[in-house]
């Protein structure tokens, strides 16, 4: 059964195309025209357009176009009574799937029906399969047979099989959205889209149009609907990156969805329901942000259903053979260089060391030695980090502070906490005044979100030259 949008302005042949279209158990829209068959096209999905080509507002070709636009998957047939090769092959050109003449048999309509949903089914299903093939490669550097990776594995084997909501947190690099995939490969949606997105990349609006899409006109730009991600993960996963980052508005939309599994797109009321399996991943204290006021306690909840936490690498240094051995193999296949080897020295150097940027930073050094080493074994001083300290600079010697550390000139405390509240105001001021009072740039030198900086002028008072 496909779901089977018909064009005609000629009522009787429109019914008749429908009534034989139904009869084949197919789910079938009516359509009296162009206008109206673009509003259809997108505001719902179809698998296959049956179109008059010469139409009072128009032409069955920009009925092909508005389809692919909104889904480049469905099958479009031009049906026409003035048949010509011109015709013909610029349809074909413009991706038509088949082209029907007046007058035809009912049965030449089905078969082409049935054919053109198979085609939409195959390209579709297709997709998939690629995006999953390309979604589980890495999965496997979920290894390591230290304590923390083992209770991680066992937490993935549990929750996968549910449609659970998984909080996954982790510092940055430890691989949290390796996690997310591995939960949604041993799913039931295995085959159905993983869709990944990073909220901290988006600013507030854009994070909302990109999650729960738009109308067109909702906002300047919006020259075209466009579905959300909510709506591109239906049946499938959908895995939100640094969900700490997200703004109170999206939040609350974000609660909505968990809450009774329906979007609604900027610039509408019109909810649209949505079959999503949500996995979110954060690298800070979700607990703390609820605190502070900056998360909903809430959605907080709904979020942290299952946690899953992942111990940097630090905290497992028998895990680094495995994960060098693994990405030594994969660098050399990459950038078809020889396979290295690590000496017994570089391989006790690197887990000595406490790699603050985690498995991605064991990654970038494994690569930077394969390419830069003149021999098969890489040597110990192919790696530039000192055992146990950073490569920031700052290491283990920091804590042997002399009689002239800053903290000594330091005046005496009476109550710390406003103490300290008044040295986060003055830094994040004066942070500001050497932005040129810009917010973004302010909070990008603060290490701080656009939202978290917007927070705290607002706790704070603090009115910045941008405002």
């Amino acid at each position: 059964m496909a779901r089977i949008l018909v064009v005609d302005d000629e009522q009787h042949m429109r019914r008749v195309l429908a009534l034989n279209l139904r009869k084949d158990q197919h789910r079938v829209t009516e359509c009296a025209g162009v206008a109206e068959a673009r509003r259809m096209l997108l505001s719902d999905d179809f698998d296959v357009v049956l179109t008059d080509q010469k139409m009072p507002d128009g032409e069955g070709l920009e009925v092909l176009a508005v389809a692919h636009e909104a889904d480049p998957a469905v099958s479009v047939v031009l049906i026409t009574a003035f048949a010509t090769v011109e015709l013909a092959v610029e349809s074909m050109r413009q991706g038509a799937f088949d082209f029907i003449t007046k007058p035809f048999q009912p049965e030449v309509v089905v078969a082409t029906a049935r054919r053109a949903a198979e085609r939409t089914r195959l390209l579709r299903e297709n997709d998939l399969l690629k995006g999953a093939v390309n979604r589980l490669e890495g999965s496997s550097e979920i290894l390591g047979e230290s304590a923390p990776m083992r209770r991680v594995r066992e937490v993935i084997g549990r929750v996968a099989p549910t449609i659970a909501t998984v909080l996954i947190t982790g510092e940055t690099g430890t691989g949290k959205e390796l996690v997310a995939r591995a939960i949604h490969k041993c799913s039931p949606r295995a085959l159905k889209p993983f869709v990944p997105v990073n909220c901290a990349a988006f600013t507030e609006t854009l994070l909302e149009s990109e999650l729960f899409g738009h109308e067109k006109g909702a906002f300047t730009g919006a020259d075209r609907a466009r579905q959300g991600l909510f709506e591109a993960a239906h049946e499938g996963t959908l895995f939100l990156d640094e969900v700490a980052e997200m703004s109170p508005a999206a939040q609350a939309k974000l609660l909505r969805v968990l809450t009774d599994g329906q979007v609604v797109r900027i610039g509408t009321t019109r909810p649209r329901q949505v079959d999503v399996r949500l996995l979110a991943a954060t690298h800070r204290d979700l607990r703390q942000r609820v605190g502070e006021g900056l998360f909903r306690e809430d959605l907080f909840y709904r979020l942290a259903v299952v946690p899953v936490a992942i111990a940097p690498l630090r905290e497992r240094p028998e895990d680094v053979a495995a994960l060098c051995d693994l990405f030594l193999s994969r660098v050399a296949l990459e950038l078809k260089l020889p396979r290295r080897t690590l000496s017994a020295a570089a391989l006790e150097k690197l887990q000595r060391y406490d790699f603050p940027g985690n498995v991605r930073e064991l990654r970038n050094l494994i690569e930077r030695a394969s390419i830069l080493s003149d021999s098969e074994q890489i040597r110990a001083e192919a790696f530039p980090v000192s055992p146990g300290a950073r490569q920031s600079g700052v290491g283990s010697d920091s804590a042997e502070r002399g009689p002239s550390s800053w903290i000594d000139l330091l005046p005496p405390v009476d109550d710390l906490r406003a103490f300290l509240t008044g040295v986060e105001k003055e830094i994040i001021v004066r942070t500001l005044d050497a932005a040129g009072g810009a917010q973004a740039e302010a909070a990008r030198r603060l290490g701080l979100s656009r939202s978290d900086l917007g927070y705290k002028l607002t706790k704070f008072g603090i009115r910045s030259p941008e405002a």
